[in-house]
């Protein structure tokens, strides 16, 4: 039941969870939807709903005081737009995809999609972002539950053959020119490409397998040297002078440890001892006496 519940997660047979609000992260119900909005805590994709304003809002085609606006000042109009909010977006980590829809439904136009290539830049950029202000009206962001446009995206209208027009429910991405794709992209791919080089280590740079045989290699170094010590340590206490805890003494001897003597034999010693410090004794009273005798004798008065 889990299996099949997971594999219509998202797609028009779940009944529960709604599936466009799951592909383009926008349902024309809003929350009048009878299915399931279910909002992530945490996604690469920011959403900042109706961001962008036409030129021509009110009227296609026409601008607020009813004259046509010429279709090249409205797509320098747009790109302005873009690089503006490109480079801001980029001050909060690199940049996978911005998409802007050209959809005219109250759900979907100027709709900005922003995919970072971490979370946790996504992260940063809606705590930047929330409360702040553009051209005079609130910026409303969020996270996103949409991160493979190729779904979201509408084919017919990439073929020019969308016969709904703006108010198609799938997403008419407006696109930049070749020059301002190259520039944004290849200046952010420059400047982040360095600041990762001066950032990460170069452990990181390298893949899973690179790091579990390196990992192995250093284990296998660090054995050898353990190898090499305790084989150098055990060469040493092996030798002959410090065999079984002897040891010799400069001259080559073997110096062997005293040999407890008894008490009998401690007693013979200590009368030993004191006949002979009597011994000395009196030989030296007898010699102070012969020096006290010359001593007198040789005194003049």
């Amino acid at each position: 039941m889990a299996e099949h519940l997971a594999s219509i997660f998202g797609t028009e047979k779940d009944r529960v969870n709604c599936p466009f609000y799951f592909k383009i992260g926008a349902c024309r119900h809003g929350d009048r939807c009878s299915r399931l909005h279910t909002k992530p805590s945490i996604s690469p994709t920011l959403l900042l709903s109706n961001m962008y304003q036409r030129p021509d809002s009110i009227t296609p085609g026409v601008d607020a005081q009813g004259l046509p606006i010429d279709p090249k000042k409205m797509q320098e109009h747009f790109e302005d737009f873009y690089e503006d909010l490109f480079e801001e977006l980029n001050k909060h980590g690199e940049i996978e995809s911005l998409n802007i829809c050209d959809n005219l439904a109250d759900h979907m136009v100027g709709n900005v999609y922003v995919q970072f290539r971490e979370e946790e830049h996504a992260s940063k950029a809606l705590k930047a972002l929330t409360g702040r202000f553009y051209a005079g009206r609130p910026i409303i962001v969020d996270f996103s539950p949409v991160t493979d446009f190729r779904e979201a995206t509408c084919r017919q209208y990439e073929e020019d053959a969308c016969n709904r027009g703006g108010y198609c429910n799938f997403m008419h991405l407006k696109r930049i020119s070749r020059e301002l794709r190259r520039q944004l992209f290849g200046r952010q791919r420059r400047r982040h490409s360095r600041s990762r080089s001066r950032s990460r280590s170069p452990y990181r740079h390298r893949s899973y397998e690179e790091r579990s045989h390196g990992s192995r290699s250093h284990s296998r170094r660090h054995d050898d040297d353990e190898y090499r010590e305790s084989q150098s340590r055990r060469r040493k206490t092996s030798s002959p002078s410090r065999r079984r805890g002897r040891s010799r003494s400069p001259g080559g001897r073997r110096v062997r440890s005293p040999v407890r003597e008894g008490s009998e034999e401690r007693r013979a010693k200590i009368e030993q001892w004191n006949r002979e410090k009597e011994e000395a004794d009196r030989a030296g009273n007898v010699a102070a006496a012969g020096s006290d005798s010359r001593t007198d004798n040789g005194y003049t008065h």
